[in-house]
């Protein structure tokens, strides 16, 4: 179940729960705290403090039920799955059916879990500037908590609408209650960041530093945030850049794309890195995998999340994509797991399955999966929403084609080449391409939303119009902040 450690609100020396180098810079070995007062003074402790933000990232709340709930659930491709008996499962329902009331836990999870995460980057913004050391490296972190704090408004954005935009640790005490920022503030202080971030950022990384943010993670997720608010000029601006920078391709198989061993490979530009460290059990404490695999079998997990009939039946005929995505009960994955009969639910995320073998007891299941945040297919998708929007229609369809030449395999048979120049038939065409290519991956629920069409696509599960455009502000958010916060509409 949920595991105790986590990096809580302003406890400074929590942040040394992160240290040592070794999978991609984030094994968390366990230590006592150290005081404040001896924190903050050299390298070192720059280093541990940016290791920190990463290391964050796979926490519970990041990577498990609370993202699951908010930025899945949702969406016409998901359930809830699992097992009735399950005491998770009716909460969790919630989400699916539009039920959900202010009070559900998932929502503070999800909230807390990003303003955690925004306050380890503030922490490292506001305190590492005045560290003697080098100063490339002290750049470069700086633009590291940049962009990890601009993807927690992004989702956050997303997620409630208009929030508290906090960019400092507080100063004392009348600094910790603070309204909500309109959303058009929070979009420009994630766009600054991202500015920043892609101005400085290295390309590339090797060695124990790969996984790092770097230039074109922050030029993707810039594109991603101008997509967001229609600013069609900038997205192609971006992903054109991000392109550009020569480094990024798609890999060649669409299944072991997902498969630990091809983790971070030519088409990822930013991972949450994870891995399973021996002899640390509470280091190796992503539950990303866990609370998706298959449930009912050793080395699998609790089967939440899972594929519905209708986004089984939304690819094309002959699609590999759906069974790279999919796993259906009673088949045996391309990695030799039967899946029994008698499991309770007939479908199950492929995408985050980690074969049964790999599976060690007295860690969570797949805690060795990273998490794919953005590949380079969406900068290509993005890219060709963008140009189509913008009346550049064979540049739309070169950016499309290439997606779905990866997804043939080389078989020529499967999936014709997109030739439409109707900008509304090649619109459509790029969001089906978008549903396919990027399903279970906590993409299409915000996804539809942001393209205008939750009534016409999630109205049958319970959608509303002017209500369901984002979720509850947490109730006991509010009640903290003696009513400062505003409730959204509807809830």
């Amino acid at each position: 179940m949920k595991l105790n450690y986590k990096i809580t609100g302003m406890a400074l020396g929590m942040i040394l729960l992160i240290s040592g180098c070794s999978k991609n810079f984030l094994e968390v070995p366990l230590q006592g705290q150290q005081p404040s007062t001896q924190f903050w003074v050299s390298e070192d402790d720059a280093t541990k403090a940016v290791n920190a933000i990463y290391a964050n990232l796979r926490s519970w709340t990041e990577v498990a039920f609370a993202p699951i709930a908010i930025e899945s659930l949702g969406s016409d491709d998901t359930e809830t799955g699992s097992d009735p008996s399950d005491g998770s499962v009716p909460f969790m329902n919630s989400y699916n059916n539009f039920t959900v009331t202010s009070t559900q836990g998932q929502l503070s999870d999800f909230w807390n879990g990003r303003y955690q995460t925004i306050n380890l980057c503030n922490q490292v913004l506001d305190n590492i500037p005045a560290i003697k050391m080098d100063g490339n490296i002290k750049a470069r972190y700086l633009l590291e908590a940049k962009f990890v704090r601009a993807y927690a408004y992004f989702r956050l954005v997303r997620a409630f609408g208009s929030v508290p935009l906090r960019l400092h640790i507080p100063a004392n005490a009348s600094e910790y209650n603070f309204p909500q920022n309109s959303k058009a503030e929070v979009w420009a202080a994630i766009e600054q960041d991202l500015t920043d971030a892609a101005a400085g950022l290295p390309v590339s990384y090797s060695g124990i530093d790969i996984g790092r943010a770097t230039r074109g993670a922050a030029l993707s997720l810039h594109a991603k945030v101008a997509m967001y608010q229609s600013k069609w000029d900038e997205v192609k601006t971006y992903t054109d850049q991000a392109i550009g920078l020569g480094i990024y391709a798609l890999f060649p198989d669409y299944e072991k794309l997902f498969r630990v061993p091809n983790e971070n490979n030519s088409e990822s530009v930013f991972e949450i890195q994870a891995d399973l460290i021996a002899g640390n059990s509470d280091a190796s404490n992503s539950q990303y995998s866990q609370v998706q695999g298959v449930r009912s079998v050793t080395g699998g997990g609790w089967g939440f999340n899972v594929p519905t009939e209708n986004l089984s039946g939304a690819y094309e005929a002959g699609d590999p994509r759906r069974d790279a995505t999919i796993i259906f009960r009673g088949e045996t994955t391309p990695e030799g797991d039967a899946i029994p009969n008698s499991v309770p639910n007939p479908m199950y995320n492929q995408k985050s399955y980690v074969p049964f073998g790999m599976y060690v007891s007295g860690y969570n299941e797949g805690c060795q999966q990273n998490i794919r945040v953005i590949r380079y297919a969406d900068v290509l998708l993005m890219n060709a929403e963008a140009n189509n929007e913008l009346g550049n229609t064979p540049d739309a369809l070169a950016a499309l084609e290439k997606v779905r030449e990866r997804a043939r395999g080389g078989d020529d048979t499967l999936l014709p080449e997109v030739t439409t120049t109707d900008k509304a038939a090649l619109r459509n065409a790029i969001w089906h391409e978008r549903r396919v290519e990027f399903a279970m991956e906590f993409d299409r629920y915000f996804d539809v939303i942001r393209q205008g069409r939750g009534a016409e696509v999630f109205g049958s599960l319970g959608w509303k119009a002017g209500k369901n455009e984002v979720w509850p502000i947490p109730q006991g958010e509010i009640d903290l902040s003696a009513g400062v916060l505003i409730q959204n509409p509807g809830y």
